[in-house]
């Protein structure tokens, strides 16, 4: 099990590094999300226009999450920009590239999702074995031949994960955490799996839901 937290505000250096490729070859039910900060009663509600941040090693991995976010934002009434349409990998991720962002694009919200707790299960499986017959006559009168021949594959191993994402959304204006949520995901998956990108439509859709219920978007 590899477990880490961090909390993060917006004066702080934004720096978070931790492997997310699992992601890419999953499929999983959709995400449970859970309240950690409520809104806060000085939070200037709904936000107009929010930046859009993921924080995750894999650049790949915040572009998709990203991309997802903002459809997923826009489709409740909000307007959400990623982060990852303004940089490429070489891009430092640090405090100062993002208030430049925010700056650009005339934010007055900052959403940042990472990861904060990955938990893997293994478990080795026997495969469906192939088996072929053949029937075949003698010389004999009423006798006949049976062959049967048997192919199995090596065994396999089958990966469970309990995936939690942490997300934040901080006022610009504040400079200040004023909401907080954490969704939890079960993914199941063998090695066999091609990519599933569903996970990534998924923690969007449950983020923007719990945005949208707390009247952080939309109107």
């Amino acid at each position: 099990m590899v477990t880490s937290t961090s909390s993060i505000s917006f004066s702080q250096r934004v720096l978070f590094s931790v492997g997310i490729a699992v992601l890419l070859s999953a499929c999983a039910s959709g995400p449970k999300v859970t309240t950690t900060q409520d809104v806060s009663a000085s939070a200037k509600v709904p936000y107009d226009n929010v930046l859009i941040i993921s924080l995750f090693s894999s650049f790949d991995s915040r572009r998709y999450l990203e991309k997802e976010l903002v459809n997923a934002i826009s489709d409740r009434g909000g307007k959400a920009v990623a982060s990852t349409t303004m940089m490429d990998s070489r891009t430092p991720v640090t405090r100062e590239t993002f208030v430049a962002m925010v700056d650009k694009i005339g934010a007055d919200a900052v959403l940042i999702t990472q990861m904060i707790n990955l938990e893997t299960r293994a478990e080795v499986k026997d495969m469906r074995p192939e088996a072929t017959h053949t029937f075949r006559p003698t010389y004999y009168y009423n006798v006949w031949s049976y062959e049967l021949d048997e192919y199995v594959e090596p065994q396999g191993v089958a990966f469970e994960y309990s995936l939690r994402l942490a997300s934040q959304m901080l006022s610009v204006e504040k400079e200040t955490t004023i909401w907080a949520i954490e969704s939890n995901t079960e993914i199941k998956m063998d090695a066999e799996t091609d990519r599933d990108y569903s996970i990534f439509v998924n923690e969007a859709v449950g983020i923007a839901k719990q945005m949208s219920k707390d009247g952080l978007i939309g109107r």
